[in-house]
């Protein structure tokens, strides 16, 4: 058996989806297959790329070392030959989408496969927002879904369309063993003392956003670690209290972190659908935003700690606006 290019993307749908079936339905195959497929894979690495559990998978150590290795091949065998004019997505020809980090990814593509099956769809993984929007303005993708934050919205030509998918709670994730682990709130007032993992410059806000929560609540950062890795090295670092991190509402701790919500609400993100105009029809971009809303509710359905904010026992009812979907 010989590398090749379908098999990095199995890899990378599996660490995506976080499970063998989820990203079976989202590659299109059955649960078996995929399974007899990602052990060959491994034969050929000679060891294990993901542990298998009760919640799904995560990848070792190893396996993120291949993931990121995967996604970096991908993207480049990807650019090969695009152009400007290439087809769009438009007449069933294959939709370019990019997608900054959120967990919906897996289930909006899934879901827009079963409302348009004949659509193929091409994935890039892309952090900055402002980074997909410069894509969409030169015709290297067709939609992406990024993010924005209130009162900063993201900028782009009239040639490009965007739509809100949702806006959500920061929360923060702290090692179970944190002296604030057992509340159920936390005040960012409290975490002033703490070294924070920080995601890089997004272009459309961030990390700007979080300074200017901690300067309102009082206080600079003691100490900042640029972090821009898989999210299974992040809460291994933070479980084992290296430090504490700003996180998306519907991230699924890891044993040995606990992830709360920040007493007020002080941060907020808006994930935000945008797309070309002249290369998405309304039907593809409706389809598109009604699988990722639809992926959204699912994550939010399976997230006990956001499940808990939103339904009151976090003093809700002293801001009604909560999530708006």
């Amino acid at each position: 058996m010989e590398l090749e290019l379908r098999h990095l993307r199995t890899l990378c749908a599996i660490a995506d989806a976080g499970s063998v079936g989820r990203a079976a339905a989202v590659l299109g195959y059955s649960q078996p297959a995929m399974s007899t497929q990602l052990r060959r894979i491994e034969r050929l690495f000679g060891e294990p790329l993901f542990l298998r559990g009760t919640r799904g998978v995560e990848p070792t150590a190893y396996g993120v070392e291949v993931v990121a290795q995967a996604r970096d091949v991908l993207a480049r065998a990807d650019a090969i030959g695009r152009r400007g004019s290439a087809e769009s997505a438009a007449g069933g020809r294959t939709l370019r989408l990019a997608a900054t980090n959120t967990p919906m990814l897996s289930g909006l593509v899934s879901r827009l496969r079963g409302v348009l099956p004949d659509l193929a769809v091409s994935v890039s993984s892309v952090y900055s927002s402002s980074a997909i929007v410069g894509l969409l303005e030169d015709g290297v993708l067709d939609a992406g879904v990024a993010a924005d934050y209130p009162g900063i919205e993201l900028p782009h030509s009239d040639r490009l369309a965007h739509r809100g998918i949702v806006t959500e709670p920061s929360f923060v994730a702290l090692s179970a063993r944190h002296p604030l682990a057992r509340r159920v709130e936390v005040a960012l007032a409290d975490l002033a003392g703490e070294a924070w993992f920080l995601t890089p410059d997004d272009g459309a806000g961030w990390p700007g956003v979080f300074y200017a929560a901690c300067e309102s609540a009082g206080f600079e950062p003691a100490a900042v670690h640029e972090f821009l890795g898989d999210q299974v090295q992040l809460q291994a670092m933070i479980a084992d209290g290296l430090g504490i991190s700003v996180v998306q509402a519907t991230l699924r701790p890891l044993p040995g972190v606990v992830i709360k919500p920040l007493m007020s609400t002080p941060l907020w993100c808006r994930y935000v659908l945008v797309w070309r105009r002249a290369g998405l029809g309304d039907d593809v971009a409706e389809a598109l935003f009604g699988s990722a809303t639809a992926a959204y509710r699912h994550l939010i359905a399976r997230s006990s700690h956001f499940q808990a904010w939103a339904s009151g026992t976090y003093q809700a009812k002293a801001n009604p606006s909560r999530t708006h979907l």
